[in-house]
């Protein structure tokens, strides 16, 4: 790793100390037999991270380069300019509409400081989903098929074939998708385009559901040089019985906890070196198309037969600090052998490397 000292300023949104990403809901209770999503979670800070995460990092960065704090609030520009970093570790979520991951970034480049991660346009086009589904079918990248539905008339006549999911569009850290979101008839599919629509306010992405095995992929580097970190799958097996297999907000966040520790992330996946390396090369395929840098994350699943599909792109992964809470891109970077410091200061040397710093 480069060794030079630099001004390093982290750049992040804070959960607000009361907010807590899921309510109080039993593991044993199947979804589907609970009240509507909405009166159960709290889920408008899922995203952002926990004092716990952002003190981790800039413990992490602090061990090679002198840190400061800046949360990413409106006035995060007067004291960038003040602070005149030389880098930034941007990790900040953001804080409305579609290009909202996109912001600091922006700022940063109109200001003409070095960041770590990707740019304003990737950030954008990768939290709108629809637009990502776009860009990877155009490149043959395979994607499930898939409508983007502003209201339940643009699902009228669907040529997809159930079963179906229904997610918001520009959503992450599983934000809006609940058991619910399964759905194998009309009924159930205008629900919940229906739920999206006036809870999230944005376009509900409606997929053909894949019944296959589920992989999450943390990629680091850039261009040529960029590397996947050993596989993690998914495992459905311990979630409660009649729960649907795929990885919600529930299973994230109420399911799988430090205290009710569900063993779901087996890493390295079990699979064939023929399906490793088919997850690999759309993975870094689709990486490169969407010009991610420094690190992603990305969401793979199998359809029936098997055939690899990227589900989505996570340029800022989470990244939370205790292995009890299986965080998905340090989980990787810990098999493949680095610590959690190793693993921020790597990301952040890719940086450096692409500004020559």
């Amino acid at each position: 790793m480069i060794s030079d000292r630099l001004n390093v300023v982290i750049t992040f949104n804070a959960k607000p100390e009361n907010n807590s990403s899921a309510a109080s809901l039993s593991p044993e209770v199947p979804h589907q037999e609970s009240p509507a999503p909405s009166t159960l979670y709290d889920d408008q800070f899922a995203e952002w991270d926990s004092w716990e995460t952002i003190h981790a990092v800039e413990a992490a960065l602090a061990t090679k380069h002198h840190v400061q704090l800046v949360e990413a609030t409106p006035a995060a520009l007067q004291t960038l300019i003040d602070k005149k970093p030389d880098i930034v570790f941007n990790i900040a979520e953001g804080y409305h509409g579609i290009s909202r991951e996109a912001q600091v970034p922006a700022l940063l480049d109109m200001l003409n400081i070095p960041y770590s991660g990707s740019d304003p346009l990737t950030l954008s086009i990768c939290l709108d989903k629809a637009r990502t589904k776009e860009i990877l079918s155009f490149h043959n990248i395979p994607n499930a098929r898939f409508i983007n539905a502003y209201s339940a008339a643009d699902v009228a006549n669907h040529q997809l074939q159930y079963p179906l999911i229904v997610k918001p569009v520009g959503e992450g850290s599983g934000k809006g998708i609940f058991a619910s979101s399964y759905v194998e008839d009309e009924q159930s599919l205008l629900r919940e385009v229906e739920r999206i629509t006036t809870e999230y306010k944005q376009p509900a992405l409606v997929e053909e559901f894949l019944s296959g095995r589920e992989f999450t992929v943390a990629v680091m580097g850039n261009g040529k040089t960029a590397k996947v970190l050993p596989i993690i799958e998914i495992s459905f097996a311990g979630l409660p019985e009649g729960t649907v297999p795929m990885y919600s907000y529930e299973t994230k966040w109420v399911y799988d906890t430090k205290d009710n520790d569900l063993d779901i992330h087996h890493c390295p996946a079990p699979v064939s070196d023929e399906l490793e390396k088919r997850i690999s090369e759309i993975c870094l395929a689709a990486y490169n198309v969407l010009r991610c840098r420094d690190w992603s994350r990305i969401d793979v699943r199998c359809d029936k037969d098997g055939n690899p599909h990227i589900i989505e792109i996570n340029p800022l992964p989470g990244i939370l600090p205790d292995p009890a809470d299986n965080s998905c891109y340090p989980k990787a970077a810990r098999t493949a052998g680095y610590s959690y410091n190793d693993m921020l200061l790597s990301v952040l040397d890719a940086a450096r490397e692409r500004y020559g710093l």
